[in-house]
């Protein structure tokens, strides 16, 4: 029964063709860098859960990168590309206007390695947040927090569930 419930909590991996693979893992490591480099092994794997879990999800888009980089956006007024429009982003580190420089690479390495052995299957975790879609640090109270179903606390994030779920066919 324990076996049961132990593989019934472990993350679905989405499947990635090993064309994009480099490209998702790279996507999933600049979202937990951002969101999580000051962190434990237990904050970093919940922000990954979160990441997965949404593109497992039919709400949200069907790529690590896709739900990464998700938020409105806007043509750049100089270059021929679109920029995100601040503070109208999923993840908020990719639209608050401030620069996504690695300021910190052994940390960058050791978030990358973590993904890569998740994404790749290698490591097969049970999801810490019980299918958690979204959170937010402790000491913000945003709006959509009174819609969604609390979770756990994993050290300064709060995670919570979207209700209603319609998962994808895997």
């Amino acid at each position: 029964m324990l076996k049961e419930l132990i593989l019934s909590t472990l993350l679905y991996t989405p499947v990635v063709d090993s064309d994009d693979l480099h490209k998702e893992i790279s996507c999933m490591t600049h979202n937990v860098y951002h969101e999580a480099r000051n962190q434990g092994t237990a904050g970093r794997l919940a922000v990954m859960a979160v990441t997965i879990n949404r593109v497992n999800d039919e709400r949200f888009p069907n790529t690590i990168c896709d739900v990464v980089y998700e938020g409105e956006h806007r043509k750049h007024p100089t270059e021929d590309r679109l920029k995100p429009i601040i503070n109208r982003c999923q993840f908020s580190w990719y639209c608050d206007g401030l620069p996504d420089s690695i300021k910190y690479p052994q940390i960058w390495h050791e978030i990358y390695t973590l993904a890569e052995k998740v994404i790749e299957g290698e490591y097969r975790v049970p999801d810490i947040t019980d299918g958690a879609t979204h959170y937010h640090a402790d000491y913000v109270y945003p709006s959509w927090a009174d819609t969604k179903t609390k979770t756990i606390e994993i050290q300064d994030h709060i995670f919570y569930r979207w209700e209603q779920n319609t998962k994808k066919d895997f």
